[in-house]
């Protein structure tokens, strides 16, 4: 037979703590657990919190350095789709300048068009190059042009504003896309708004050259010699060297060169054989005659 179990004596058990035990505590109420905090070790949680500070840190200099460095412009090149007019004009410009080489041979297409420039700048001082191109220029008008021009469309502000729309219409073949904008024009001693200004976002034949001296003796004194002195229409072209980007001011009296932001440009240091000289110089194929330039506007 199976003697009675005494639940009294195996409460009087000595249980280890068992004192801090009451039955009646432990019926219908949640025990409550407490677990140690999960720490890193106090010798490694500043180590880990002084590194991720510097990794952020790094990342943030680096960020900033990345944002202060300008953009090379020639990195990513412009991709162009010439249609038949395009081609046409490209052509029949490349044609003009090969009658100022005499008749010197070259590839159709706008590369064949920029070697023809390549050829006129050979053997020739900046300003037998800009004589050059006046040559040209004046070439693709028909006779007495210039003085129909200055009969027909005097300087004025709706003038100004028709070669505006004019050059965006008909010469993105040349430089690239265009936009007209407005822009301020001194007229007559008075500061004006006239929707005169073209922004070409990026020159197609800056970029395709990549040379400043090109720009500036093949392109932009030329075309402001032959709008401001020949029509009769003041125009100033001021090109952006970091984005190769350029505005062209219908309306604006261009500076003599000596004065003009361009004149101290230094070479473009990826892309000229001339850049591995002091950067910090002016590029020598902006005014082949420097000094004398200089010296005439007593200023050496």
């Amino acid at each position: 037979m199976f003697r009675p179990i005494d639940f009294t004596s195996v409460m009087q058990l000595n249980f280890p703590h068992r004192s801090s035990i009451s039955c009646r505590s432990c019926i219908g109420r949640p025990q409550r657990h407490q677990f140690a905090a999960l720490t890193s070790p106090p010798s490694i949680r500043p180590v880990l919190l002084a590194r991720v500070s510097r990794e952020q840190s790094k990342h943030r200099e680096q960020s900033a350095e990345d944002n202060e460095k300008p953009q090379d412009p020639f990195e990513e090149l412009e991709t162009y789709h010439d249609n038949a007019i395009d081609k046409f004009f490209i052509n029949y410009f490349a044609s003009k300048m090969s009658k100022q080489l005499g008749d010197a041979p070259y590839e159709p297409g706008y590369e064949g068009f920029v070697e023809l420039s390549k050829q006129i700048m050979s053997g020739r001082n900046s300003k037998q190059q800009q004589q050059a191109v006046l040559g040209v220029l004046e070439a693709l008008m028909p006779p007495n042009a210039p003085a129909t021009f200055r009969r027909l469309f005097p300087f004025k502000q709706w003038t100004a504003e028709l070669n505006a729309a004019i050059t965006q219409k008909f010469f993105a073949w040349l430089v690239g896309p265009l936009e007209v904008q407005e822009t301020e024009v001194d007229y007559k001693g008075q500061k004006q708004t006239w929707k005169s200004g073209v922004q070409i976002k990026k020159c197609r034949y800056l970029e395709q050259s990549g040379c400043k001296g090109m720009c500036i003796n093949m392109c932009k004194i030329p075309t402001q010699t032959f709008f401001t002195d020949t029509f009769g229409l003041p125009l100033t072209m001021k090109p952006n060297f970091e984005d190769l980007s350029c505005e062209m001011v219908f309306g604006e009296t261009p500076p003599p060169i000596h004065l003009d932001e361009v004149y101290n440009e230094p070479c473009f240091t990826k892309n000229c054989v001339l850049a591995n000289r002091d950067p910090t110089l002016p590029c020598p194929k902006v005014d082949t005659n420097r000094r004398q330039t200089l010296k005439e506007a007593g200023m050496s």
